[in-house]
């Protein structure tokens, strides 16, 4: 099983609140990902950073994982899996965050679950996998 990783755990890695050891459910084969989505997010928290020194490092981070894992498109297929995510959640009247809606449509169109500290939005999609991590 592959992972889609979600800004959350990359959030929490990065105040130290997570351990950089992979869970024990992903093995070495496993494909492990993040969505564009996900680096639009990251960026964002780089340039919202509070000074020059907490800007260099969160930069850092951000380009570390950059240059570790594999980014994922939001192209047609994907908004297409978007578009139908957002109809069912909306005639259920549950949605969540237009952001983590792409991130999950983004995992859907690939086939991978979702590893994330957020599994309360991420959950009200019934056909997505989801791990916290």
């Amino acid at each position: 099983m592959g992972f889609l990783i979600d800004t959350s755990v990359f959030v929490a890695w990065e105040r130290g609140q997570f351990d950089n050891v992979v869970p024990g459910s992903v093995s070495a084969e496993a494909e492990v990902a993040l969505s564009a989505i996900t680096v639009s997010e990251l960026l964002h928290g780089v340039e919202r950073a509070d000074s020059a020194q907490r800007r260099a490092s969160r930069a850092a981070f951000v380009e570390g994982v950059l240059n570790a894992v594999r980014v994922l498109p939001v192209d047609l297929a994907v908004s297409r899996v978007h578009a139908r995510v957002w109809a069912d959640l909306r005639a259920r009247e549950e949605l969540i965050g237009a952001h983590d809606m792409l991130i999950a449509a983004t995992a859907l169109h690939h086939g991978l679950a979702i590893a994330t500290r957020n599994e309360r939005e991420f959950r009200r999609i019934p056909e997505l996998r989801v791990e916290r991590w």
